[in-house]
């Protein structure tokens, strides 16, 4: 873990999580990155981010700057063994603050602060970043540089009915549930989450789910992880994960933490993750 303050009071709103990180995976290899209720921007250090949606290779995109919007399968994240920079996970609400646009418009989208034209502030920040020496500054300019596009404004936040939406299909609420809530039809609400975020409210709401069983996958056992996010059992926890994340719960622990103890594979029976 490298050492860096929280992310300040003002940003929280926007900035869902900012980490810097230098890993070492000890040899070549591609990285599953996936779905999220935020908008992904990443700054690295060494070598501009290569990226693709898993399974099309010709959908490759290296930047110095990748942002990825709102999307429904795993990117497949490049690298050469190693990895440094800041990865920042924008809101909804973050993204028209700080990137002066609906999230919207990045849905599904690869691509970077250029294409994305983005504020020229946004834009200056990867060079900016490669003459500083130290993690405490570059998080610092991370920092100071969306703190001041959060003052200029940018665009409107979302209407109030709609980022209440959002945060219901993110607790896990039926989209049903969620339109009587609002006081909207279905279909004037999925026409406004759509134009917002780029996914209809189902499609959001599964990816949401799928978010918060990554918190707790590795702890309980399989079957407890799907009645306690929402699923109707073990099976369909399965079948949505692999659908999103193109994978299985337990093929991606033993991806991402080798050493975890899983308490129960997709079939029911205990193993090693």
């Amino acid at each position: 873990m490298i050492p860096v303050p929280p992310v300040p009071a003002a940003l929280r709103r926007y900035v869902v999580a900012r980490i810097p990180y230098d890993v070492d995976f000890g040899a070549p290899g591609v990285h599953r990155g996936l779905p999220s209720t935020t908008i992904t921007l990443v700054l690295p250090l060494d070598d501009p981010l290569r990226v693709s949606w898993a399974g099309r290779p010709a959908t490759m995109h290296a930047a110095w700057a990748s942002l990825s919007g709102l999307h429904t399968e795993p990117a497949a994240i490049h690298h050469d063994g190693s990895q440094r920079g800041v990865q920042l996970a924008l809101s909804v609400e973050g993204v028209r603050v700080l990137l002066g646009r609906p999230a919207a418009d990045l849905s599904g989208a690869l691509t970077d602060l250029d294409e994305a034209a983005v504020p020229p502030a946004l834009r200056q920040l990867p060079e900016r970043l490669h003459t500083l020496g130290s993690w405490s500054a570059r998080v610092g300019l991370v920092d100071r540089t969306l703190a001041a596009l959060a003052a200029r404004g940018g665009d409107p936040a979302p209407q109030a009915e709609v980022a209440h939406a959002l945060a219901l299909l993110t607790a896990g609420a039926r989209v049903a549930d969620v339109a009587d809530e609002v006081g909207y039809s279905r279909r004037r609400l999925g026409t406004l989450v759509r134009a917002e975020c780029g996914l209809a409210p189902k499609a959001f709401q599964r990816v949401a789910r799928l978010e918060t069983t990554r918190q707790v996958l590795g702890r309980r056992p399989l079957a407890e992880v799907a009645a306690t996010c929402g699923y109707a059992d073990q099976a369909h926890l399965t079948r949505e994960w692999t659908a999103l994340a193109g994978c299985t719960p337990t093929t991606w622990l033993r991806e991402e933490f080798p050493f975890v103890q899983d308490h129960g594979d997709d079939g029911g029976a205990g193993s090693q993750a």
